[in-house]
């Protein structure tokens, strides 16, 4: 029996991806190994949204081949559509395969068991219509399934690599999401998080009369039985319209928990990133989420530091942010990606400048984050516990409400994937709140 070890860099779908790999493997009777230990064939589920992604790929390539010379060593994914002819001539990688052919792994290496010649898997990424078909279907680990419905960028933003190593949008067709949705439910996955590069554009690449919506697609998801709860991964803040934010508020299980990537709160910068979307109509869909949703959790993403964003304009940001009040934000400093139009603007910006104002928006996050948290406190919550935890010496349960706000109650036996129902009471920490002590198993 050959042995096998797979390590994953960068998002969400990634994870997804490298999660379905390794169901694939086992089907053909692998054994799957740690990383870290010596494996016959190593697979690195490879990122490039940033130089320093890159160099983290190249690194865990060269680390497998180090830990075993005579293994095979795969690189999968967005780095291998971005460096393709650069891989072939490294000596440490032995398989490349590019994004659309995760699927075929397993044949792959047959194939390069039995001949060694055929080590590349590369298609002109931008050119398919495909939606690659890779599931899961195991058993319960955790609480939450992360599930992909949808590939690909159309947006060319100019800081981004991914539309070039993703390719155009494709989106998987619902019928195959509610059969994976309904094996994830009987396997015990009491939660489902929908997922892809672009998920606002689900469905616009389906033909007419096949046609498909985002909210098409959870209305179906809705309907599974043993399925309690729905998220949804990072959205374009232009899909928050009335008629979406009214629907999915008449939809019990759908969490009011809500990723809208903004990026800058500065209408100029904007323009440079070429988002397609005002500051202005950002804040009009975050209004129309608190219309609907009883204090929903909206969180977000920020660059700083974009070539040429000035101190005015990083001020503009700052002000826009604390004016919207976010649950939670993730802030970047501009990484330069070799290949885009962000990469040779003029007006980049010096890093000790990044830093610093890197440092001003995580205090800032950091103050708006907790005041979030304990805007819940007094009030009745249901949190889906998922593990073991221990603070100031004592042990509890912990896990998350519907708008993603950590909660935990006292530790007991066989209270994984449980529904605990009660009073937010407390902050044990600058992270976690605590139900009272009348909380019930609902």
């Amino acid at each position: 029996m050959r042995t096998a070890a797979l390590h994953n860099l960068g998002c969400k779908v990634n994870s997804y991806e490298t999660e379905a790999m390794q169901q694939l493997l086992e089907e053909a009777g692998y054994e799957i190994v740690p990383f870290h230990e010596k494996a016959d064939v190593y697979i690195i589920n490879t990122c490039s949204v940033t130089n320093i992604a890159d160099r983290k790929s190249r690194q865990m390539l060269h680390r497998a081949k180090k830990q075993n010379p005579e293994a095979v060593v795969v690189a999968a994914g967005c780095y291998v559509q971005a460096a393709a002819e650069e891989l072939k001539a490294d000596l440490a990688v032995d398989v490349i395969i590019g994004n659309n052919k995760k699927q075929d792994l397993v044949p792959i290496l047959e194939e390069y068991f039995k001949d060694k010649s055929d080590s590349s898997h590369v298609i002109e990424i931008n050119e398919t219509h495909e939606y690659e078909r890779l599931s899961i279907h195991k058993i319960a680990d955790h609480t939450r399934a992360f599930l992909k419905v949808q590939d690909g960028c159309n947006q060319f933003c100019s800081y981004c690599i991914i539309p070039y190593t993703r390719g155009r949008v494709r989106s998987r067709r619902p019928e195959e999401v509610v059969a994976e949705v309904k094996e994830l439910a009987a396997a015990g996955y009491q939660e489902v998080v929908l997922t892809g590069i672009h998920l606002s554009s689900y469905g616009v690449d389906f033909e007419e009369g096949r046609k498909e919506t985002l909210l098409s697609l959870i209305r179906q998801v809705h309907e599974v039985d043993g399925i309690r709860r729905i998220r949804l991964g990072s959205l374009e803040p232009r899909i928050i319209t009335e008629e979406f934010a009214q629907a999915l508020a008449d939809m019990p299980k759908f969490c009011p928990h809500f990723h809208l990537s903004l990026q800058s709160g500065c209408d100029e910068t904007l323009k440079r990133m070429n988002r397609h979307y005002t500051t202005q109509e950002y804040e009009a869909g975050c209004d129309i989420l608190r219309r609907y949703f009883d204090n929903p959790a909206i969180t977000t993403d920020v660059i700083v530091g974009f070539p040429g964003e000035t101190e005015e304009e990083f001020e503009t940001t700052k002000k826009f942010l604390e004016r919207i009040g976010f649950y939670e934000m993730h802030i970047f400093k501009y990484s330069r990606r070799a290949g885009t139009r962000a990469d040779r603007m003029p007006d980049q910006i010096p890093e000790q400048v990044k830093t610093a104002r890197s440092e001003v928006l995580l205090a800032l996050e950091k103050q708006m984050s907790r005041a979030y948290r304990e805007s819940f406190l007094g009030r009745k919550k249901t949190v889906l516990l998922e593990e073991k935890t221990e603070i100031d010496g004592r042990e509890y349960m912990i896990g998350h409400t519907m708008e993603y706000v950590k909660a935990v109650v006292p530790y007991a036996e066989n209270l994984k994937n449980k529904m605990a129902e009660g009073v937010l009471k407390e902050a044990l920490s600058d992270e976690v709140l605590a139900l009272d002590e009348s909380w019930k198993v609902v």
